[in-house]
């Protein structure tokens, strides 16, 4: 164990974490809410530190981030724990158990991961993900400091959940995030998510303003973060207060973990796709084959500049860097 960042000592037997949103008061032998970072002795201890529960080398795009670095291949980690809690999550055999109840945890130190993700082939760095990488914090830290300093890229991919000061801390380590917003209305954080709306959109703010690379996914689940008007009103917010050229990626909802709703219908997802392109430059479908909505488009002359089937490119027309095969435009693609 590690001692933990971001928390006080409230009195001999309680400390409060200040990592994120929940503010958990944990007492003596007990973790918060996401169940990696325990009271012990009237000190936080993170319990995941140098131990690493998934490792896979994985196309950039399935992250997803189709507009940074497309065709390559990352490094993904993950631990266990979330600080959320919802009840429709795909990777809920990682997120929502507990160190203790896990038995597949490889030892990694930060040194050793870098050696590693170093030594594979077409790789640009790492990508913390498959639970929420936040609640691992202190590794991941230690790991994307050391990352940038070998010349790797670092990739978080969160659900945003994170307070202020840790963020800032962090920012300027990460190269690249995709954030998940789950809906548009508090209501369905708290009951789905068991969490709050407003400090993910000050998340998603807080990454534009320090001029990162963002991309949104949004999951479009049946009869339940699926209004037409509300997922509008999402998209104008997006357009607004972060650019219209952050890619948004639409993706279709399969029954997982307590969510029994049926799979989201294919005419929603494409009606969801023809809001969004009425607002934002780059949409995308995800957990679809379809390639004419999983393709990037010039917004200048709206031809096919990077091609894709599912997480393969199968064409890439880009030169001098980022810009457009045909017409030279600016693309905002980062390579």
């Amino acid at each position: 164990m590690k001692e933990a960042s971001f928390y006080k000592k409230l009195d001999e037997e309680k400390v409060k974490c200040l990592l994120c949103p929940h503010l958990c008061q944990i007492q003596e032998g007990k973790t918060g809410i996401c169940k990696v970072r325990i009271n012990v002795k009237g000190k936080l201890m993170t319990q995941v530190y140098n131990r690493v529960a998934a490792i896979h080398s994985d196309p950039i795009e399935k992250k997803p981030l189709y507009h940074f670095y497309p065709g390559r291949n990352i490094i993904s980690i993950g631990e266990v724990g979330c600080n959320l809690g919802c009840s429709f999550c795909q990777n809920y055999t990682l997120s929502q158990c507990s160190p203790e109840t896990n038995s597949r945890f490889l030892s990694f130190s930060p040194r050793q991961l870098i050696d590693y993700a170093l030594k594979t082939e077409n790789n640009i760095g790492l990508a913390y993900t498959y639970n929420e990488p936040f609640t691992f914090y202190e590794f991941m830290f230690d790991c994307s400091k050391l990352a940038s300093s070998n010349g790797l890229k670092n990739v978080v991919v969160s659900n945003g959940y994170i307070n202020h000061e840790p963020l800032e801390k962090i920012l300027p380590f990460i190269d690249a995030f995709n954030i998940d917003l789950k809906a548009f209305n508090d209501d369905f954080y708290r009951n789905y998510a068991k969490a709050n709306l407003a400090p993910v959109l000050e998340t998603l703010k807080h990454i534009i303003t320090a001029k990162k690379h963002l991309e949104i996914t949004f999951l479009a689940i049946t009869d339940i973060n699926d209004n037409p008007e509300e997922f509008s009103n999402m998209v104008d917010w997006i357009a607004k207060e972060l650019g219209e050229t952050v890619p948004l990626h639409i993706s279709r909802y399969f029954p997982a973990y307590k969510m029994t709703n049926p799979p989201t219908p294919v005419s929603t997802l494409e009606s969801f796709y023809e809001i969004a392109k009425g607002k934002l430059k780059h949409v995308y479908l995800g957990n679809l084959n379809d390639e004419k909505r999983s393709s990037t488009y010039c917004p200048s002359c709206g031809n096919i500049i990077v091609e894709r089937k599912l997480y393969t490119i199968k064409a890439n027309v880009l030169k001098n860097g980022s810009l457009c095969g045909f017409c030279s435009a600016e693309t905002g693609i980062i390579l």
